[in-house]
């Protein structure tokens, strides 16, 4: 669960965030921006990063109303295993996925992320969660995402191949899971998976 001062002050952030796209009296932008230097000075001290890094990862501050990002992640299985892929970035695995792009559907998105991060052709089956990244045991991040976990399908024979920002693709039992990137992809995730896949018309977990 996420540290609740982390909560309080990625809140903060929004609040200014959607008050100055939103504003135009010059005395209450002026108060607005007091609350984000506030609330990002906040998020720095907690993620012990600079200022100017913290804002970096807001590149959309004050350009609408202030929602969370979505990670799409797809769980798709070779008999009684599950692929997972490497990440370039931190040497550990993860789910395929990412951010979701602008433009294209949920199902699309993490169909083009099995492609780019392990060169399989996929179909999206079926939404098996969606979960609030701060109330789960996730690495603690300055944004907030919702996550949005697919089952998916094979649509030919081809192997994993890792791509441009993964180092590995591979299948695992559920038992003998690799260190994760916990950012990413923790252990509940892959387990939901593979009791949803059991059950499969089963409801979507969520929150």
């Amino acid at each position: 669960m996420e540290d609740r001062w982390l909560t309080w002050a990625k809140r903060l952030q929004a609040i200014a965030s959607t008050g100055m796209h939103f504003s135009r009296e010059k005395f209450d932008r002026e108060r607005y921006e007091d609350i984000a230097a506030i609330a990002n000075g906040m998020l720095a001290d907690l993620a012990q990063l600079p200022i100017a890094r913290i804002e970096s990862l807001v590149s959309d501050f004050a350009t609408g109303y202030a929602t969370p990002k979505v990670d799409v992640r797809g769980a798709l299985f070779d008999g009684p295993k599950i692929l997972l892929v490497k990440e370039a970035s931190d040497g550990l695995w993860s789910l395929p996925g990412g951010f979701a792009d602008v433009g294209r559907s949920p199902s699309e998105n993490i169909e083009k992320e099995l492609w780019e991060e392990a060169n399989l052709r996929v179909k999206a089956t079926a939404l098996y969660g969606v979960r609030h990244k701060a109330r789960h045991d996730y690495r603690q991040d300055a944004r907030d995402f919702y996550k949005l976990f697919f089952l998916c399908e094979a649509l030919d024979d081809g192997n994993p191949v890792h791509g441009a920002e993964t180092s590995a693709v591979d299948f695992f039992a559920r038992d003998a899971l690799p260190p994760l990137s916990r950012g990413r992809t923790i252990e509940s995730d892959i387990q939901a998976a593979f009791d949803f896949k059991l059950t499969p018309l089963g409801p979507a977990s969520f929150d």
